[in-house]
């Protein structure tokens, strides 16, 4: 059969389909019909041509199919624990290392990049940018500048341009440097853990969980304080901002926008706010005033790890934002295990990069091993927005990340000291696009009764149309010494009424009781591409509302009242054997699509995976130390570190998780064995 024949008869069938849709007349309908029904002869046909019949029953397309993940070689026995990114205007990549390390990548894009070790003998480099013909790296204690004299590929003046005190403590990590407008330099720092209260980050020297702007005579100015582990700043369209990590005060990860002055929440580094250039003047023992340091003495003499009870008593971020008006909110919160469990580099799409998605932010995440995508509004003159997953599967977990020319995303990746979802270690990869839009929410805004969706392809406006395609939550989280919080103050929303564009390309969306200070979930099931009915790429997003704007409201047009149909009031035999069936047997263990929903619903899989080690480990290990399966649930909602001291990180107490899903979840578990 010819090409053209074969090209002929799937329009038809594509015709038909849309038929159907459109509701042509039955005439037309069964006309459309008969010009399919030969389809079924033509398979083989179809196949000598090299055609696949897939083109009548895709399913619809993953982030994958958009975005791939490409390795780029590293010469062997090279071990790139990727701290730091910088492009360079003659197109090399310059690469720092946390074991000290400094590359020049020549043809970065290629499949035979060139590299050439520009520096080395540096402490735990975790940043690195280019600037006016030289390279600035943040170490652990100080920013550095390295100069090439001679032009002969190699570092020959390490400078230093500015240095902060340490305590040699492992965890005063050090970030940055991000580049402003004016030439001056953007770091964060790490705080410290205490000794008999390991748990409780401190700040042992001046300017530890601070955000620094060192400018170009290498004076330190303070700038922002209240950061725990801000791994990520950013300068994005001029402004700063970063990223911080769950912990200690810190509900889950989120982005903050910060000017001079602000707090981010965490206490530690208020131990410094009385000096002379401090530009923050709460001092800790007002903030323990406003939030319970929690710091309650044990048998020993020594003090009890504050643990989340369910039901105690707490007060919220926004709560406590009202007496302490110095606290800054984040623009976007990070739903823990959803949207990354331990979130890194925040950088921006250039405008004419990624189609639909230029202009947006990136935000890696280390834990997980994958990128969010952020888009952002100022409400009230106030930063709020929305994350939503973007692309995971990376091998390693993803703390820095720069744009090549040709629109690749070089991406650097380490696990060492926290532990990440992938195969690897370490790893230097890139994100290539296939220029083609993938069916996405391409940007979600607030409304004053709800929110309006813009979509990167018009919708199928019928699926639009119906209000069974939305679903909104709502929660929001503790702010206390514990590690992390739970959701807590969930709520549904009522979908009251939709207003779909002309042009299909954007929906409004009315809910019932918008909640302020609320990370407001939505779930977009029901909508369809229009084109060819595909699902959405990612169909949550999380919208963090800090402001409810002003406006007018969507006009709910009233629901049509339906007449009840009367029912019979003698059953038929045929209906008494049917009630007299037995109900079907209750599952004791969860299939796989079942425990699938459990585990992302309560956040499991964001530390661990069925047969292999991540954050976690692995269900196959539990099953093997032979818990019943309440001794399981007792562990979910107390956790005992000591019974696994192979891993760096301790996990934290879930009492939030319903018994009944616990008890779901502990079946399956033993399942495993």
């Amino acid at each position: 059969m010819k090409k053209s024949s074969y090209k002929k008869m799937v329009i038809n069938h594509a015709r038909f389909h849309l038929a159907l849709k459109n509701n042509f007349s039955t005439d037309e309908r069964k006309y459309m019909f008969r010009l399919t029904i030969n389809l079924k002869s033509l398979t083989l046909s179809a196949i000598a041509l090299g055609m696949s019949l897939s083109l009548f029953a895709q399913e619809s397309p993953k982030e994958e199919d958009f975005f791939k993940i490409l390795k780029v070689p590293a010469p062997e026995g090279t071990l790139l624990e990727v701290g730091g990114l910088a492009m360079m205007p003659n197109g090399n990549l310059a690469v720092s290392t946390r074991r000290g390390d400094v590359f020049i990548v020549e043809n970065p894009t290629s499949q035979r990049p060139y590299f050439t070790k520009f520096a080395s003998g540096l402490h735990e480099i975790l940043g690195l940018a280019y600037h006016e013909g030289a390279l600035y790296m943040v170490q652990r204690g100080e920013l550095t500048k390295l100069t090439d004299l001679n032009s002969d590929g190699k570092a020959d003046w390490y400078q230093t341009i500015a240095s902060w005190k340490m305590a040699s403590h492992y965890h005063e990590y050090s970030f940055g440097p991000k580049i402003t407008s004016d030439g001056s330099f953007i770091v964060t720092t790490n705080v410290a853990f205490g000794n008999q209260e390991w748990w409780r980050g401190v700040s042992n020297e001046p300017y530890r969980g601070w955000t620094l702007k060192i400018h170009p005579d290498g004076k330190i100015e303070p700038f922002a304080a209240g950061m725990r582990s801000p791994a990520g700043p950013g300068y994005l369209d001029g402004e700063v901002f970063y990223t911080e990590n769950q912990g200690d005060y810190m509900a889950s990860g989120g982005l903050w926008h910060l000017e001079k002055g602000d707090f981010a929440g965490h206490p530690a580094s208020l131990r410094w706010s009385d000096m002379p250039d401090s530009p923050i003047k709460l001092t800790v023992a007002e903030f323990d005033a406003v939030v319970d340091p929690m710091k309650v003495k044990n048998e020993t003499g020594g003090f009890s790890k504050p643990e989340n009870v369910a039901n105690a008593p707490f007060i919220t971020l926004a709560e406590a934002k009202k007496q302490l008006p110095s606290i800054k909110l984040p623009a976007v919160w990070f739903p823990y295990g959803i949207h990354g469990i331990s979130t890194s580099e925040p950088i921006e799409i250039p405008d004419n990069f990624w189609g639909p998605f230029g202009g947006q932010i990136l935000v890696g995440d280390q834990g997980q091993s994958k990128i969010m995508r952020v888009m952002m509004e100022k409400v009230n003159g106030v930063y709020q927005g929305a994350s939503i997953d973007f692309r995971s599967g990376f091998q390693s977990g993803v703390l820095r990340m720069v744009f090549a020319a040709d629109q690749s995303l070089f991406v650097g990746e380490t696990n060492r000291g926290w532990g990440s979802a992938g195969d690897a270690n370490e790893g230097l990869q890139r994100l290539v696009w296939n220029r083609e839009a993938p069916f996405e929410m391409r940007t979600v805004k607030a409304k004053p009764d709800g929110f309006e969706i813009e979509f990167t392809k018009p919708i199928d406006k019928k699926s639009a149309e119906d209000l069974t395609s939305y679903l909104v939550s709502s929660f929001t989280y503790k702010y206390h010494p514990v590690y992390g919080s739970p959701p807590v103050k969930a709520m549904t929303h009522e979908i009251l009424g939709v207003e779909v564009s002309d042009d299909g390309r954007s929906v409004r969306v009315a809910i019932s009781d918008p909640q302020q200070y609320h990370v407001h979930k939505i779930s977009l099931p029901g909508i369809r591409e229009a084109s060819n009915s595909h699902e959405l790429v990612h169909m949550d997003a999380y919208y963090t509302l800090n402001e409810i704007p002003s406006g007018d409201k969507m006009v709910i047009k009233p629901k049509p009242v339906v007449a009840a149909i009367p029912v019979a009031k003698t059953a038929t035999a045929a209906t008494k054997t049917t009630a007299a069936a037995p109900k079907p047997a209750v599952k004791t263990v969860p299939d796989e699509a079942e425990i699938k929903t459990l585990l992302a619903k309560n956040t499991c899989s964001a530390c661990h995976m069925t047969d292999k080690r991540v954050v976690g480990p692995p269900f196959t290990e539990v099953a093997k130390r032979n818990y019943t399966p309440e001794q399981i649930v007792e562990l979910i909602y107390q956790p005992k570190p000591e019974n696994w001291p192979g891993y760096a990180t301790p996990m934290a107490a879930m009492p939030q998780v319903p018994k009944e899903e616990a008890l779901k979840i502990a079946k399956w578990i033993n399942s495993l064995k």
